[in-house]
């Protein structure tokens, strides 16, 4: 089974911006389409970007399009998010994850992001 473990949350102010990381166990890395997903107190987990397993096409959800960025790292097993002009309405718990109709693996801990003045 992958482990996924997320980092890079914390406390922004609105417009700031942050890094998410997520480090995926084992060789299945490389193979797999992977998606940044978020969750809000109280709301259904969302999947706001994915990308191919090759890097070289990425899909957003309208609420972030033209501020977040997905990328990955097949050689170091990582997924990135860059997140530019935060919005309170972004904060959640955010999650990586296998994508574009693959079934998940098991769900890491995830990273808290917080969007506050």
């Amino acid at each position: 089974q992958v482990q996924l473990v997320e980092s890079g949350g914390g406390l922004v102010q609105p417009g700031g911006s942050l890094r998410l990381s997520c480090v995926a166990s084992g060789s299945l890395f490389r193979l797999m389409p992977m998606g940044w997903y978020r969750q809000a107190p109280g709301k259904e987990r969302e999947l706001v970007a994915d990308i191919s397993s090759g890097g070289s096409t990425t899909n957003y959800a309208d609420s972030v399009k033209g501020r977040f960025s997905i990328s990955r790292d097949n050689a170091k097993s990582t997924v990135y998010l860059q997140m530019n002009s935060l919005k309170p309405e972004d904060t959640a718990v955010y999650y990586c994850n296998r994508a574009r109709g693959l079934g998940t693996w098991s769900w890491g801990q995830g990273t808290q992001v917080t969007v506050s003045s």
